[in-house]
């Protein structure tokens, strides 16, 4: 390729990320919070999965999902902050064809995942606050095995069209992509052909996961409610009610930065194309950083778990 910006190719060979458009004077100071960010969102998770797995009396339903959830953090944050890092760090902007797609996928499948382990862990609130006497027969290991593994093969199978279908496109226009990572819809618009099946693909798996997992949820806390509002002392309905906080304000941290990225989209037609960039990022990394911080402050099993392995000093 002699130009990248105009030469006529089939399949590019690699692909380069601009980064955040608009911003490049200021890649390395935005990369400071991004990479403090990271390495918390890191230590934060993989903690998470030390404290569960060295600890016997957390070897339960509820902290398998938890998991879980840590491990999806963990993928969706190092699918896209390394390159990102470089790209800010070393002005490394080139991306492999076949790397871009992956990172494509691995992004689109583990959000997905991550969206139905929250309708999990809110089944399991469920069992424990309206069925408690049956949450040890219900969720048994072998059930919890077969509900990760229907939220990986979900994830799994519904992505795989995206990147699938983005290699079957021609390419004729450009290899830039005006993004620090391999976003769906940002590299199909480089396509010389038709791409509404892609397109409309795309959003029907968006709204048709994020769609079905929200009602789920929904419908497990209005239960949930039921049953808490039915308790007769207010003392108990608070702390039942207390049980579900974490899975809440985790809910709220994954899907409000996916709210707001979607309507900005739709409406923010006068937004500087580097703030839709911006929103995209925190929808990736916040959660991942916020997950394990909510659980390790809101949850009494792991808190204390976590002093014991870290005592404070005494001085």
């Amino acid at each position: 390729m002699s130009d990248s910006n105009t030469t006529d190719f089939i399949s590019p060979s690699t692909f380069i990320l601009l980064g955040i458009p608009g911003l490049e004077a200021a890649h390395i100071w935005i990369s400071i919070p991004f990479c403090t960010m990271y390495v918390i969102a890191l230590l934060g998770n993989f903690t998470i999965l030390f404290i569960v797995k060295m600890e016997p009396s957390l070897h339960g339903p509820m902290y398998y999902f938890l998991c879980m959830l840590a491990v999806t953090d963990l993928v969706l944050s190092t699918s896209v902050l390394p390159k990102m890092l470089s790209i800010f760090w070393f002005n490394s902007r080139e991306i492999d064809f076949s790397a871009c797609l992956t990172q494509m996928y691995f992004i689109h499948c583990f959000s997905s995942m991550e969206s139905g382990i929250f309708v999990a862990m809110a089944f399991d609130r469920y069992v424990a606050i309206c069925n408690p006497l049956r949450h040890s027969t219900i969720l048994t290991n072998p059930m919890v095995a077969k509900i990760g593994l229907a939220v990986v093969l979900r994830g799994s199978v519904l992505s795989l069209p995206c990147p699938f279908l983005a290699r079957r496109w021609p390419y004729c226009r450009t290899n830039i992509i005006p993004h620090s990572y391999c976003e769906h819809i940002a590299v199909v618009k480089l396509a010389c052909t038709d791409i509404r099946i892609s397109s409309y693909y795309s959003l029907s798996v968006r709204f048709l996961v994020t769609g079905l997992d929200v009602f789920f949820i929904t419908v497990s806390y209005i239960q949930i409610l039921r049953a808490i509002f039915s308790l007769p002392r207010k003392d108990v309905r608070l702390k039942t009610f207390g049980t579900c906080s974490s899975h809440i304000c985790a809910i709220l941290v994954f899907y409000t930065p996916a709210l707001f990225s979607s309507l900005t989209h739709r409406f923010g037609h006068n937004v500087p194309l580097y703030f839709f960039i911006l929103s995209a990022n925190v929808y990736l990394l916040v959660p991942s950083l916020l997950h394990p911080l909510i659980y390790g402050v809101r949850t009494k099993e792991i808190h204390d778990s976590l002093l014991q392995l870290f005592p404070p000093k005494r001085v």
